[in-house]
């Protein structure tokens, strides 16, 4: 399976790396910054708990598998698909403005997310202060929203596994990961101290103090014996906090950012509080 997104901080370009370091065995998987979900399509855990704090792609996800909601989300992207235009698409974007538009059909407000992400400018996905969507246009005359053969694929998986959705807090969503249990972190980045990074896909940034909330949940899952793997940029921030944990150094590029300057060559870091 593939990710039905384009997201930033996707992580199909590692995905080889990052199975070279996994577990060998573990029980349920947790991943609670999913985004895209290209590890969770990659691996398909048949248990999982996965969460974002993005409440239009939790709300996608759960759409995504419920036999009824799913064609009628189908339905809808062929819709878009087909009044696809530039008038049309500010038109879409401007829905999450209306006082209305949480009372809106959840399969409506996920076809919502897909076409957005496609039609919009270089496929970002991002809010301002007040979150609401605010990409510009991505000047397509035409738009292919989905693969109907993978879409499947992930309706299918969503349906049959054993999969629990949330929209909260990291913390909390991995309070009951227990020994041999293994929790992927991919948060937000941290902003490289000479570079513009892109963060603001929820109206609430992830900021340096939740970084080390997150250091200090690791380490007590550690303790919990939990396999923990977790990724962000090779700063010296990060590789100080983490100093007593495995930290790999990975190349990678930076595929979405609204300056092309802001797009390249880039270090990420692994870190494992296991042996690989």
């Amino acid at each position: 399976m593939n990710p039905v997104l384009k997201w930033v901080g996707g992580k199909r370009q590692l995905l080889e790396k990052i199975k070279g370091l996994l577990p060998t065995e573990y029980n349920t998987y947790y991943e609670p910054f999913v985004g895209g979900g290209a590890l969770l399509f990659e691996l398909s855990p048949i248990n999982a708990v996965i969460n974002d704090m993005n409440s239009e792609l939790i709300n996608l996800y759960k759409i995504l598998g419920d036999e009824t909601k799913y064609y009628r989300l189908i339905e809808l992207l062929e819709i878009h698909e087909k009044n696809h235009s530039e008038e049309y698409f500010y038109k879409i974007r401007e829905l999450d403005r209306k006082d209305n538009f949480l009372r809106l059909p959840d399969y409506e407000r996920a076809a919502r997310v897909i076409y957005l992400n496609k039609a919009g400018y270089n496929g970002l996905y991002r809010v301002n202060s007040k979150g609401f969507y605010n990409v510009p246009f991505g000047k397509k005359l035409k738009v292919n929203l989905y693969s109907k053969e993978n879409m499947d694929k992930v309706h299918n998986y969503f349906k049959n596994a054993n999969i629990s959705i949330h929209n909260e807090d990291f913390q909390q969503v991995v309070k009951e990961a227990t020994t041999n249990d293994f929790v992927y972190f991919d948060p937000p980045y941290v902003k490289w101290d000479d570079k513009d990074s892109f963060t603001s896909y929820t109206k609430d940034d992830f900021s340096k103090d939740d970084q080390i909330r997150l250091f200090e949940t690791v380490k007590e899952l550690t303790t919990k014996n939990v396999k923990v793997m977790l990724s962000n940029h090779n700063a010296e921030f990060i590789r100080e906090l983490y100093k007593d944990f495995n930290i790999f150094v990975i190349p990678a590029k930076r595929l979405v950012n609204a300056n092309a300057k802001g797009r390249g060559n880039v270090e990420e870091v692994i870190i494992t509080n296991y042996d690989v």
